[in-house]
């Protein structure tokens, strides 16, 4: 007795209608095939979450994955990059930075501090 309520989502009924003008083998092969797709996600799955496990358990990186500060995607150039100087980051000037000036300030004497005394030490 039907009640007027579908039973189904309008997916299935619309999956169901297209599959039933198809013949029986037709069918059985469509299905099989979703299955088939539906089991090989699954056994990828397992398959990562198999390698992510392995890999925390020794303590190394995923495989796939690229080293922190590689860099992937359309920023990273790869052998094309330009080469990087030694220092950099923000307060590196490089050939820009001031020239280093003498010492200077009340407690500095130049050559006008005293020299060293040789001799007798202060008692």
């Amino acid at each position: 007795m039907y009640t007027g309520v579908p039973l189904a989502s309008a997916k299935s009924q619309m999956f169901e209608a297209v599959l039933g003008f198809l013949p029986d083998w037709v069918q059985i092969t469509v299905l099989a095939l979703i299955v088939l797709a539906v089991v090989a996600s699954w056994v990828v799955k397992a398959k990562r979450g198999i390698a992510r496990r392995r890999a925390r358990r020794a303590a190394r990186a995923l495989p796939g994955t690229a080293p922190y500060g590689q860099g992937t995607g359309a920023d990273h150039l790869g052998p094309y990059a330009p080469p990087r100087p030694e220092a950099r980051g923000a307060d590196f000037l490089g050939p820009y930075a001031p020239a280093r000036r003498q010492e200077s300030g009340a407690g500095f004497l130049g050559s006008y501090a005293p020299a060293p005394q040789q001799g007798n030490p202060p008692a």
